[in-house]
C-alpha cells in the first residue's frame, strides 16, 4: 500500500560487508527488540498480509516512486499495489526478476543488506546517535521507539544511495536528544528527537541532486537543497509525533 499526499538538518558515512541474518518483527510491526534472524517462511505477492509483510515494506519503502512525488509505503502488513510497485523497482535495480513476489532471490538480496545487530549494509546505529553521548535517549520517544525509527530511515537511505550508483554516503545528524536538539537550535518539535530524520551528503552529488532522489525515496520532509547537506524526515508516516503535512521545502526540484 502507499499513501499520497510536504523539519530540518546536514552528513552520510558509508560502510561495507553485510550479513545475511535479518530483524524480527513484533507482531504488531512496533518496536524493534534484540536483533535475530528473520524466517521468511512464504513467498509474498499481492492478497498476502501479516508481520512478514510488513517487514517487507520496512526494507523496500525507498523504492516508493519512479520520479519525484508524495508517496510513501505504508507499513501496514497489508501488500497492496504500492507495496507491488515498490517491490517490483527493488527486484528491478537489483537485477532481479521484476515479478511482484517476494521469494528466496528475494529475500537473498533484502538480507544481504542487513547486518546482525539490525543495522544495514552500508550504515551503522552509531552515525545515527545523538552527538551528545545519550545515545538514543533522551528523545521525545523511548529509546527503543528511536532505534526502531532509525533502522527503518537506513533502509530508505539503502535505497537512496543506490540511486546514487552507490557513492559514498555520510550521516551529519541521525537522532537528537531533546538537550542537543535545543543547543544546536533545532526546532522544538524536530523529527530528529523521535529518530526520523537524518542530514546527510554524497560523494559526487549536489544538495539538488540529492534531493531529487530523496523525491523517490518516500521521504516525506525535505529541506531546502541550498545548503551543503541534505535534510530527509519521514514526518507523515509518523503524524502521532506531530507533523502531519508534507513538507518539501523547495517544492518538487
Amino acid at each position: 500500500m502507499t499513501h499520497s499526499s510536504l523539519d530540518r538538518r546536514g552528513f552520510l558515512r558509508f560502510g561495507t560487508g553485510a550479513a545475511a541474518a535479518a530483524l524480527a518483527l513484533a507482531a504488531d510491526f512496533g518496536l524493534a527488540g534484540q536483533a535475530s534472524a528473520y524466517s521468511w517462511g512464504r513467498n509474498l505477492s499481492q492478497g498476502s498480509s501479516g508481520s512478514d509483510v510488513a517487514e517487507l515494506q520496512i526494507r523496500i519503502a525507498g523504492w516508493a516512486a519512479d520520479s519525484a512525488s508524495q508517496t510513501y509505503v505504508a507499513v501496514d502488513g497489508s501488500f497492496g499495489p504500492g507495496t507491488d510497485a515498490a517491490l517490483r523497482r527493488f527486484q528491478s535495480a537489483y537485477g532481479l526478476s521484476a515479478d511482484g513476489v517476494a521469494g528466496p532471490q528475494t529475500f537473498s538480496v533484502l538480507n544481504s543488506l542487513e547486518k546482525s545487530d539490525g543495522s544495514t549494509a552500508h550504515f551503522d546505529f552509531s552515525e545515527f546517535t545523538s552527538h551528545d553521548g545519550s545515545g538514543f535517549s533522551g528523545g521525545k520517544v523511548g529509546a527503543s521507539e528511536v532505534k526502531e525509527n532509525v533502522r527503518r530511515t537506513m533502509y530508505k537511505l539503502e535505497a537512496l544511495r543506490k540511486k546514487a550508483g552507490g557513492s559514498s554516503v555520510t550521516i551529519n545528524s541521525g537522532f537528537r536528544s531533546v538537550s542537543y536538539n535545543s543547543q544546536v537550535g533545532g526546532a522544538s518539535n524536530s523529527m530528529h528527537v523521535y529518530g526520523v530524520a537524518a542530514d546527510l551528503a554524497v560523494s559526487g552529488h549536489s544538495t539538488l541532486q540529492v534531493y531529487r532522489i530523496a523525491e523517490t525515496c518516500g521521504f516525506s520532509g525535505l529541506e531546502t537543497y541550498t545548503v551543503s547537506w541534505q535534510h530527509v524526515d519521514s514526518r507523515v508516516e509518523h503524524s502521532n509525533y506531530g507533523s502531519g503535512s508534507w513538507w518539501w521545502q523547495d517544492g518538487v526540484a
